[in-house]
């Protein structure tokens, strides 16, 4: 029996906005209920894609089924597919469906053929498949049966059968420290030559692009002084083509002098895009994987030991195999093991946290050269390739912990670029902040401790990772033992149910007790289902009391650690001739993990609870914070964050280097009646902290906005009234039928419209996805999204800053009110000090300029921006590009003009909808 005979009897079940529809082995899809569909797949575990979110979609229970997700990653793993039925359809090339009910009867052809290409894999490929096939087929997954029929050439088995993908993994190679970098100037005429030989003898002439790249090679000259690098603000709007303009110069200041060139972004769609954009300066695979690495925090790399321990662990945990089955499949295909770039994330969506990326190195716990994985390990790898690499992609984070935990490391790079860098202001902020939390407290504390009680866990305390280097050396193990024990002080597991019932352990829950009763106290919303929070001022009584306690105890956690850091590096040292390689990584490793524990985590938490009864440090903001999931406390917490971030930044990273490029589409502002519509650039970029004055550059889109875009101020609908917010955003994506992406500033309302315009969209055959309620990330949204023409997509600020879709897939953007920045208390200082309510003005200028940016991406685009609140102030609007016609109108005028625009440009009029 074929594959296609075999799955011919399998129905098909999907899920849409407005329901279920069900396909039998003959006929067509049928509407069906949510209860009829449980029912069904109960008798007959259908064929599907998604199953975590069809359930979801029906409000049913998970149930057995063949997800074709899961077949999908068995067979491609570390390839990209869109999880959904029309998606994955075209990913296998088995049809080109435009609906998911024209997709359902292509699914089983689908399957059919991943099928086949399991018959033409190779020999030590197919016995491992086999092996791996064979564990999840007898842990009950329904594509067991097939898979090993499809592999029936190959045998399975193992000790591990077939998990055990370290033994299949490359080891990585070690080299010489690379010299330093020379000094050698970028010309100008240099980089605009570059620039021409990557676009190709036969591409347009672009002289905004030219001149956009020769200001930028200033920051690859030399600099004059120490402390004052070469910056350049260079605000390139879109379709300038910056990647490749500031790759021109960069590529060649590497060439040139043999350094490394740092590109920082804020988002993986532009880390991939930037990566994909180096194909044209190195076709050749292998050179560009020795030129260019993509690098991302420890935390974003599959930790293979983690692994190991979770086969061995779950070796009698039936439900495991499967997911820990398709990880295998992945970890044997990956290209640098970067669980943000080639790992699907919807197979977190189905398998969950904990059985995927929580398999990476999350808390810190890395044992280094003492791991039996060492050589082979995806970290060390990435790290290795990054030294010697004349470019690394980056993103923003990781350069800022690098800097402030490594600042005197003389492997630092001396020349930066930070594309996407509006974002660089909260980056910092994140980066610079301290947060002495209940979570933060139990992570410390397990990365002490290690795991505690009968709970199973794969953490590894402090003794368990050197012990064994400090066994020999009295004080060193003295100061371990003295440390683990004190941290016995900080929250332990259950301390959020201790909190709630007032019965709190030890002086670090009875500290963050007194917080919660005084946020609860003083917070407005104290009844609501999200984060609370209030001012340290005049403290509940005992809370100054017990925040010295607090601070006595954690200094008792803090000195033996500096002790043990100290100790270790004087081990080093002392005996440097008989030390082996392994062994130092692991020694100066564990110093710089404690370092930072010690300086940017334990150092800046005594410093805050000691000074709780005197008034907060002029450059800083402190408020306490009871965070909520559901209605539910999740933490409870002290901050303290920086008026100004970018003044740390500055100082971090800006003063080290030698050369800066900061550019984005949106980082000036043009304020009414503004002579400077640089300040915003300056004070959120960390540039009014250089002394040396940065190099400005601006260059305009070459797009016809007033023709090509429209702009409505929607003045008769009440913002406050759901059903009326809900009837607009209806109307109007089905009057632009679909190619629509609504934005929300609370998530409560994104919700509450989805639910009442869904049906319609739906009837419309205009597919409906939303954040924080389809059952994917947001990244995942984003991909069906630019890949399905004709969808719309709800989400919050983190869709609207991650969005970059080119081509008509969206043509219509719909904001349910005004962006305004939360007034919470971190925004009232900053409001205070930048400027009050033009402060306001400008960061509202730049969310609109961002989401505006977002609709032009190519010269043939073209979109309608509707804001759905009257009461948008004219000041505002000086955020659009000049010559924009904007208009203040009624929802039924804005819905036929928004239908009239995208007519006259091609689209479909909303009676020929499907």
């Amino acid at each position: 029996m074929t594959a296609a005979e075999a799955l011919a009897d399998i129905p098909v079940l999907a899920a849409t906005a407005a329901g279920a529809l069900w396909l039998g082995p003959d006929g067509v899809p049928e509407p069906v209920s949510a209860g009829d569909a449980a029912r069904r797949a109960a008798a007959s575990p259908p064929l599907l894609v998604h199953g975590v979110a069809t359930a979801r979609r029906l409000g049913i229970e998970g149930f057995a089924a063949y997800d074709l997700l899961e077949l999908y990653a068995f067979v491609r793993p570390a390839m990209f597919a869109l999880p959904t039925p029309a998606g994955l359809v075209r990913a296998v090339d088995a049809g080109r469906p435009d609906t998911t009910a024209e997709a359902m009867p292509m699914l089983r052809e689908a399957a059919a053929r991943l099928l086949g290409e399991l018959a033409t894999v190779g020999h030590r490929e197919g016995h491992r498949a086999a092996a791996i096939a064979l564990t999840m087929g007898r842990a009950g997954w329904p594509w067991g049966e097939p898979v090993l029929a499809a592999l029936s050439t190959f045998e399975g088995g193992g000790r591990f059968g077939g998990l055990d993908i370290w033994n299949a993994l490359e080891e990585w190679a070690d080299f010489a420290p690379p010299p330093p970098p020379d000094d050698q100037p970028v010309s100008e005429a240099e980089t605009r030559e570059r620039l021409s030989e990557l676009l190709g003898g036969g591409s347009e002439s672009r002289p905004a692009q030219a001149d956009y790249a020769a200001a930028a090679s200033w920051a690859f000259t030399p600099r004059d002084q120490a402390g004052e690098p070469r910056m350049v603000l260079a605000e390139a709007g879109t379709g300038i083509g910056k990647t490749l303009g500031y790759i021109a110069p960069a590529s060649l200041w590497s060439e040139k002098n043999g350094g490394t060139v740092w590109l920082s972004t804020y988002t993986r769609n532009l880390q991939r895009q930037i990566d994909g954009e180096f194909d044209r300066l190195y076709p050749d695979p292998a050179k560009k994987a020795r030129k260019v690495v993509v690098r991302k925090g420890r935390e974003n790399y599959f930790c293979i030991l983690n692994f190991e321990e979770a086969v061995q662990g779950g070796a009698a945990r039936t439900g495991e195999r499967v997911a820990l089955g398709l990880m295998a499949r992945w970890a044997g295909a990956t290209r640098d093991g970067d669980m943000g770039g080639d790992f699907p994330a919807w197979l977190i969506e189905l398998f969950g946290r904990a059985r995927t990326i929580g398999l990476t190195d999350r808390r810190g716990e890395c044992v280094y050269a003492a791991c039996p994985h060492y050589r082979r390990c995806f970290i060390e790898r990435s790290q290795r390739k990054a030294r010697r690499a004349d470019t690394v992609i980056a993103n923003h984070a990781l350069v800022m912990l690098h800097a402030a935990t490594r600042g005197d490391d003389r492997e630092m790079p001396s020349r930066y670029v930070f594309d996407e860098g509006h974002h660089l202001f909260d980056a910092a902020d994140s980066a610079f902040s301290a947060h002495l939390g209940g979570q933060e407290g139990n992570d410390l504390r397990r990365w002490i401790r290690g795991p505690e009680g009968s709970r199973r866990s794969r953490a590894r305390g402090i003794t368990r990772r050197i012990g064994d280097l400090v066994i020999d050396r009295a004080t060193a193990a003295e100061a371990l033992s003295r440390a683990v024990e004190a941290a016995a002080i900080l929250p332990g597991e259950g301390w959020q149910t201790r909190l709630k019932d007032g019965n709190e352990m030890g002086p670090a829950e009875a500290f963050l007790g007194l917080v919660r009763r005084q946020v609860y106290a003083r917070a407005r919303g104290a009844d609501g289902p999200y984060a609370i929070e209030c001012g340290t001022a005049e403290p509940v009584p005992g809370l100054i009391e017990a925040a010295r306690t607090l601070a006595q105890a954690l200094d008792d956690i803090l000195s033996p650690l500096k002790a043990l850091a100290g100790d270790l590096a004087a081990l080093i040292e002392d005996e440097t001739a008989e030390i082996d390689s392994g062994t130092r990584v692991r020694l100066e490793a564990a110093a710089q993990g404690i370092r930072r524990r010690t300086e940017h985590q334990l150092a800046p938490w005594i410093e805050m609870l000691n000074g709780l009864s005197a008034a907060t440090p002029p450059a800083f903001v402190d408020w306490f914070a009871v965070d909520r999931i559901g209605g539910q406390d999740s933490d409870v917490g002290f901050h303290r964050h920086w008026i100004d971030p970018t003044k740390p930044f500055a100082e971090a990273v800006l003063k080290r280097a030698h050369g800066v490029v900061v550019t984005s589409a949106t980082l000036g502002d043009r304020g009414v009646g503004s002579d400077d519509d640089w300040h915003a650039a300056e004070v959120r970029t960390g540039a009014l902290h250089i002394t040396l004055p940065a190099k400005r550059v601006s260059i305009a889109s070459p797009f016809d906005y007033a023709e090509r875009t429209r702009v409505f101020v929607v003045n008769d609908v009440r913002r406050d009234n759901v059903g009326q917010v809900s009837a607009a955003f209806r109307d109007l994506f089905i009057a632009a039928n679909g190619g629509a992406l609504g934005l929300f500033t609370a998530i409560w309302r994104l919700r509450a419209v989805y639910e009442r315009m869904a049906p319609a969209l739906n009837a419309h055959g205009i597919p409906l996805y939303a954040q924080h309620v389809d059952a994917m990330d947001t990244g995942t949204l984003v991909d069906i999204f630019r890949a399905e023409r004709d969808s719309c997509l709800l989400g919050t600020d983190a869709v609207r800053d991650g969005v970059d879709v080119p081509g008509q897939a969206l043509r219509l953007l719909v904001f349910d009110r005004v962006p305004w920045p939360r007034p919470d208390i971190l925004h009232r200082a900053r409001k205070a000090a930048f400027g009050g309510s033009a402060y306001d003005d400008m960061l509202t200028r730049l969310r609109i300029k961002q989401a505006f940016g977002r609709l032009l991406r190519r010269g043939d685009d073209y979109g309608v921006f509707v804001m759905l609140d009257a009461m948008l102030p004219t000041r505002l609007l000086s955020a659009l590009p000049p010559g924009v016609p904007v208009a203040r109108v009624g929802i039924a005028e804005a819905v036929a003009e928004t239908r009239a625009m995208l007519d006259r440009f091609g689209e479909k009029p909303v009676s020929a909808a499907k």
